[in-house]
């Protein structure tokens, strides 16, 4: 009975491996922006190069299989064969040239995808910066004077030039339907370049897990016309909210699945504070506390009264 158990279940794992590819909605392969189009492009060149390996070698594998199989008297069988040339060139230059074609792709793409390369557009960009909180998104529009939590609205066809950072601990910044995504780490300023290609609703998430709440920081990013997005920073401006001091502070503590907030105006330079808090986290630079100043302070004239008392006592 155990015996045909397990073939019964083998038999169930291709079904199971639909099943869970269900829950996939192929963003990356239907992307929204021109970033995503050549990332989509980028993975499917790369696949289909490594496809010239792997399905010849399947298909060998299953022929090879059928020709020397026991029942084939005919098949030419020469067990003391160790060399052919003709194998040996097939097995070492198929390899290399496709090996040559994915480093030319690879260093190509790596620098025309560079996160920090602005766009090229006739379009004057539209500049967002990011704050990875625990656990939600800030966005402040410098240029528009407004903030905004979990959710982001430009305009399409415009280049969006992202500022981004975190307030707490490491994080990425990734809207899959734009393509490329960037970490988020305190004390530090990272830049992603994207452009949507049409009028759309997307997705953001963290695609790095940051605690309890990593599953529900999401947000929503809105591709729309220039005169809807004129339209929603009007709305914004007269949002009862004002991202002051006191604001920031609530927002800064911990929450899960925190809803979309808007406000109206914000701390003045509210991101490069959030970044200059943690300057002395930054590799080479020593942090300095006040408590520890007044203490070193304190032992340099505790030692220079010592010095003089004993010169005193001489």
């Amino acid at each position: 009975m155990s015996k045909n158990r397990y073939p019964r279940l083998l038999g169930l794992l291709p079904l199971l491996g639909t099943l869970l590819l269900g829950g996939c909605n192929m963003t990356l392969l239907d992307p929204k922006g021109q970033v995503g189009l050549d990332e989509r492009n980028l993975i499917i060149t790369a696949t289909l190069l490594m496809l010239l390996v792997v399905v010849p070698v399947i298909v060998m594998t299953f022929a090879f299989a059928w020709k020397y199989r026991a029942s084939n008297q005919n098949a030419d069988y020469a067990p003391k064969w160790s060399h052919s040339t003709k194998i040996e060139i097939a097995v070492w230059t198929v390899p290399v040239l496709i090996i040559i074609a994915l480093g030319y792709v690879t260093y190509k793409s790596t620098h025309a995808l560079d996160p920090y390369r602005p766009l090229d557009s006739d379009v004057k960009p539209i500049t967002i910066e990011v704050v990875a909180m625990d656990w939600k998104w800030l966005f402040i529009y410098p240029e528009q004077g407004i903030a905004t939590v979990n959710k982001i609205v430009f305009p399409a066809h415009t280049p969006i030039n992202f500022k981004v950072t975190s307030d707490t601990v490491m994080n990425s910044f990734f809207i899959p339907g734009l393509g490329g995504q960037i970490y988020a780490m305190a004390g530090m300023q990272t830049k992603l370049h994207l452009i949507a290609n049409q009028n759309t609703e997307l997705e953001g998430i963290s695609a790095n897990y940051s605690g309890a709440g990593f599953t529900g920081m999401k947000f929503k990013a809105i591709a729309t016309s220039q005169e809807d997005f004129d339209a929603w920073v009007s709305d914004v401006k007269k949002a009862p909210k004002q991202l002051e001091k006191a604001e920031y502070e609530a927002l800064s503590k911990p929450s899960q699945n925190n809803p979309v907030e808007l406000y109206s105006s914000y701390t003045p330079n509210l991101f490069q504070i959030i970044l200059d808090k943690y300057e002395g986290m930054k590799p080479g630079k020593p942090m300095h506390h006040e408590k520890d100043e007044k203490e070193v302070a304190g032992m340099e004239g505790m030692d220079m009264s010592s010095h003089s008392a004993a010169g005193a006592e001489e």
